[in-house]
C-alpha cells in the first residue's frame, strides 16, 4: 500500500516538474488581453531555430504571444460606451446619454454593416406591465436620438425587458440606478 503510494506521488512530482517552464523563461509570455492566455505555435522551418522572432522552446518549437481580436461588442462597450442612463420613470434621454449616442453614432458610421438592438430595462419598482411600456419608451428614445444623428432606421432595432432582466441585483437605489438603462448591443 505504502509503495503504491510513494510511487504515485514519484509520478506525480515528476509530472508537475515536466510542466515547469525551464528557468521562467515562458511565463506570463502567453497572457494577452484580459489574462487569458493565448498561444501561436510555430515550427521551425528552413530558417533555424527562432527564425520568427518568438521564443525557441523546448523541442524546437517557437512559441509566440498572439493578441486577441476584440469583438464588435467589445469596442463598443469598452471605446464608446453601451449604455444611456435615465431617471426614475421617464424615458427622455439625459445630457450623459446624449454624449454617449453621439459616440455611438459615430462607431456605427465608421463601420457601417453593424445593426444593433437597443434593450429598454427598468428597476424593480411598478408593475410588469408598466416596466415592459417604459423599457419600451426608453428604447425607442435611444433610437430617436441615434437616427435624428444620421444612422439609418433599419441598422436599430428594440426590445423591453422592463423589470425582468436587472442588469444589477438589489433593493437600493444604487441598483436601481444602474437598471434605468438603455443597453445598446450589436447583433
Amino acid at each position: 500500500m505504502w509503495s503504491k503510494l510513494l510511487t504515485l506521488s514519484g509520478v506525480l512530482l515528476f509530472v508537475a516538474a515536466c510542466e515547469t517552464a525551464p528557468d521562467g523563461s515562458a511565463e506570463g509570455a502567453g497572457e494577452g488581453a484580459g489574462g487569458k492566455e493565448v498561444w501561436s505555435v510555430e515550427h521551425e522551418g528552413a530558417g533555424g531555430a527562432g527564425a520568427g522572432g518568438g521564443e525557441v522552446g523546448a523541442g524546437g518549437v517557437e512559441v509566440a504571444a498572439v493578441e486577441p481580436t476584440m469583438s464588435s461588442q467589445d469596442k463598443l462597450v469598452q471605446e464608446v460606451g453601451d449604455r444611456v442612463f435615465f431617471d426614475f420613470n421617464k424615458f427622455s434621454v439625459r445630457s450623459d446619454g446624449e454624449e454617449t449616442l453621439r459616440r455611438q453614432a459615430q462607431f456605427l458610421k465608421q463601420n457601417p454593416a453593424l445593426v444593433i438592438t437597443i434593450a429598454g430595462h427598468c428597476d424593480e419598482r411598478g408593475t410588469r406591465e408598466y416596466n415592459l411600456a417604459l423599457g419600451e419608451r426608453r428604447a425607442n428614445a435611444a433610437r430617436n436620438y441615434l437616427i435624428s444623428l444620421g444612422i439609418h432606421p433599419t441598422r436599430i432595432s428594440t426590445v423591453s425587458y422592463g423589470k425582468e432582466r436587472p442588469i444589477v441585483l438589489g433593493h437600493n437605489e444604487a441598483a436601481w440606478a444602474q437598471n434605468r438603462v438603455g443597453l445598446s448591443e450589436v447583433n
